[in-house]
């Protein structure tokens, strides 16, 4: 058991590279997870990280020993989950990524936190690509292609976007009739936080898809700016249909150009291909997937 707990304290310090914050997630000092590792080290042989007065990084033996303890308690959560997966109930810590726009996925994940109440919810708000292994993830959501072979994923569910402002604006500046009526108009776009890029409104315009090129009044790097300032009369704004669904049907916005918006989005969610698809994943996949696009 011993040997176990020094295994996990190095397994947790390569994934959070740092001592305090190992320490912090196993309940001890991050002296003593540094004592567990030098005791490690020396009866290895072999250091496994290089460290400094900042930081600590794992070493290139360190990393070979990372991926074989990794298949060690994949093994182990395996054959505990084989014995008790005819009576388990989803529970415990399930650390979850969402992108920046999850905060309007919240009705749903509250309705599940209701659903399974000894599942705790640890949520990470963040549009950058993150390693959801090497940091640690249960799961992730994102949209676009994922190219990652140690995931395992499944869709849950395909959106649209619409073109929206708000009455008031359109009844000021005119509704515009086709894709190039917005070069006259006060367009609010979203910005990628982690490249700064402006993202395309996907317009097909003269028959054909391609880039249009349109006013830049206002950006945000999250959705809910965007969505108050079209919802203010401040402008118009290409937003996804799921985030604008319930302004649109209470008339808080006004949805235009509905048959020039091609495309559809889809979100995905993720998991290490290493680990067995644990009940509470299961649960989260399964309630994601039937209720995060419900009408």
């Amino acid at each position: 058991m011993d040997n176990i707990a020094a295994l996990n304290a190095f397994v947790v310090t390569a994934e959070t590279r740092s001592f305090v914050r190992a320490g912090e997630a196993l309940g001890v000092s991050a002296s003593a997870v540094g004592k567990t590792i030098v005791r490690l080290e020396k009866r290895l042989g072999v250091r496994l990280f290089h460290r400094n007065t900042r930081s600590i990084a794992i070493t290139a033996e360190g990393a070979m020993f990372l991926e074989r303890c990794r298949r060690i308690f994949g093994e182990l959560e395996a054959a505990e989950q084989e014995l008790s997966q005819s009576i388990a109930a989803p529970r415990g810590r399930l650390r979850v990524s969402l992108p920046l726009a999850g905060m309007l996925f919240m009705p749903t994940i509250t309705k599940f936190m209701q659903a399974f109440p000894e599942v705790t919810i640890d949520l990470d708000f963040t549009d950058r690509l993150v390693d959801v292994i090497e940091e640690g993830f249960d799961a992730v959501v994102r949209t676009g292609e994922i190219s990652d072979s140690r995931l395992m994923m499944r869709s849950l569910g395909r959106f649209s976007h619409r073109i929206v402002g708000s009455a008031e604006y359109f009844a000021r500046f005119g509704t515009p009739e086709k894709p190039q009526d917005l070069s006259a108009h006060i367009c609010l776009h979203h910005k990628y936080p982690s490249s700064g890029k402006l993202e395309r409104w996907p317009l097909r315009h003269d028959g054909k898809s391609g880039k249009l090129d349109l006013p830049i009044s206002s950006m945000a790097s999250t959705l809910e700016p965007l969505i108050s300032m079209a919802e203010a009369g401040l402008g118009v704004a290409c937003l996804p249909l799921f985030t604008v669904g319930q302004q649109i049907a209470e008339g808080r916005l006004v949805s235009v150009l509905a048959d020039h918006v091609e495309d559809a989005g889809e979100f995905r969610i993720l998991w290490p291909s290493s680990r067995q698809l644990s009940p509470k994943i299961q649960a989260l996949v399964r309630f994601m997937a039937e209720n995060l696009f419900r009408s």
